[in-house]
């Protein structure tokens, strides 16, 4: 697994204006591939007059999911410099469509080229990305006597409590990088004088 990707940090429009063509990019986060082709035939519907609708996408943070779309534009013009775009800057898990209305010009293959990737690159630019990193999900189970002050203690190292259920015991959830994982399993043994129990669970992706 990647240790980290970039994703866009919302869902949102960023228009430009090239030679009187204009030029809408929508992004959208993409769990999915179902995710992203949903989200590319609903901004083709919001845009049924529009000269070309062009799409690009990446899903997977190892990006093992790429597709790119001319959607009429000459072949390699528009799709691919927008996938190539969200691979350069690393960003995955996000769907690019590039709305054009055309204005009259043409821009000839190179204007094109930089046209769809500029737009892909000014709209990561302006709704923002952000990165998530790969943990691992810890389970730590203690009895209700030492819960909050070791919720608090969690906290206090900086260590971000994911969930906490309570029932006969209280069982908290957080998430560690890897390499971290023994120096807290002995952390926690003295914090909770070697009480709790800890499971050690799978990976997940969360906020940097």
């Amino acid at each position: 697994m990647q240790d980290q990707y970039r994703t866009v940090a919302r869902a949102g429009v960023h228009e430009s204006e090239i030679n009187r063509s204009r030029f809408l990019c929508s992004l959208a986060p993409a769990a999915t591939e179902e995710e992203a082709q949903a989200f590319v035939a609903r901004i083709r519907r919001e845009h049924p007059t529009a000269t070309h609708n062009c799409y690009a996408y990446v899903v997977g943070a190892d990006a093992s999911v790429q597709k790119a779309s001319d959607d009429g534009e000459p072949g390699g013009t528009a799709g691919v410099p927008m996938l190539q775009m969200l691979l350069r800057r690393e960003v995955r898990y996000t769907a690019a469509v590039v709305t054009r209305y055309y204005g009259g010009v043409k821009l000839g293959a190179g204007g094109l080229i930089r046209a769809y990737g500029g737009a892909v690159g000014e709209a990561l630019d302006a709704l923002g990305t952000v990165t998530r990193r790969r943990f691992r999900i810890l389970a730590v189970t203690v009895d209700h006597q030492r819960a909050g002050k070791l919720e608090n203690d969690l906290r206090a190292t900086g260590r971000t409590v994911r969930d906490a259920t309570y029932g006969d015991a209280v069982r908290i959830e957080i998430g560690l990088p890897d390499a971290e994982v023994g120096a807290f399993t002995a952390w926690l043994a003295d914090a909770t004088a070697g009480t709790a129990v800890l499971e050690i669970g799978g990976e997940a992706y969360g906020d940097a």
